[in-house]
């Protein structure tokens, strides 16, 4: 009698053992797979991150592609309405004070009318990279080649500008002139001044201006 108690004892406690191995099990496996699956919406929720960076850089990158082409095409289409390759052009010096002051914006035209004394022109010459303006002082006309001779000045300089024409010219020729000021905005240019002379606030402005257009909303 003993015996079987022993016996049915030893069997209901290898019973209790074995369903708590069970349920330890189960509940292992339970946190095994919450925890995978939480990994694997970390690791999706990661990539659907990247993924709207990438796109919002991809739209921010070609906003601005589009600025920089659209600024091309209106400085192209300025050339060819007013026929000159500098539509606009900024005084950096002070030659031709009082009319015009440094930082002054001047709107050129080309046309076909010949150059008459008392144009204002922007004109380059060789050995210079930066165009010049000056007013026209003296036009001759050759009788035999119909060649057209041009002198200029500045308005506050003493002498004419031979002394800026390359060594041995005299005179200025029609394709030396690039336009005639029909215009100007007072002071508008001192920007592009201050950002050739001062490089490190060009580089600032130019970083500023592409950092907001990076982060700028839709």
């Amino acid at each position: 009698m003993v015996s079987l108690t022993t016996c049915a004892t030893s069997t209901a406690r290898h019973g209790t053992k074995k369903e708590a191995n069970v349920s330890m099990t189960r509940r292992f496996e339970s946190q095994l797979y919450r925890h995978v699956f939480s990994l694997d919406a970390v690791s999706v929720y990661t990539f659907q991150l990247l993924r709207v960076a990438e796109m919002a850089l991809i739209r921010q990158a070609l906003s601005l592609g589009i600025i920089v082409t659209s600024a091309l095409m209106i400085w192209k289409a300025l050339m060819c309405i007013t026929c000159s390759e500098s539509p606009v052009v900024v005084v950096l010096t002070g030659s031709m004070e009082p009319g015009f002051k440094r930082g002054d914006i001047l709107f050129l035209h080309m046309s076909k009318d010949p150059i008459r004394t008392g144009d204002i022109v922007v004109f380059n010459v060789e050995g210079r990279d930066i165009p010049i303006v000056h007013r026209v002082i003296e036009v001759h006309e050759r009788r035999d080649s119909r060649d057209v001779d041009i002198l200029t000045k500045g308005d506050s300089n003493d002498v004419d500008d031979r002394f800026l024409y390359k060594y041995g010219q005299n005179w200025l020729n029609p394709q030396h002139i690039t336009g005639r000021a029909i215009g100007f905005l007072p002071y508008v240019g001192w920007v592009t001044i201050i950002m050739t002379e001062k490089p490190l606030i060009k580089y600032i402005l130019i970083s500023a201006l592409g950092l907001l257009v990076i982060t700028s909303k839709d």
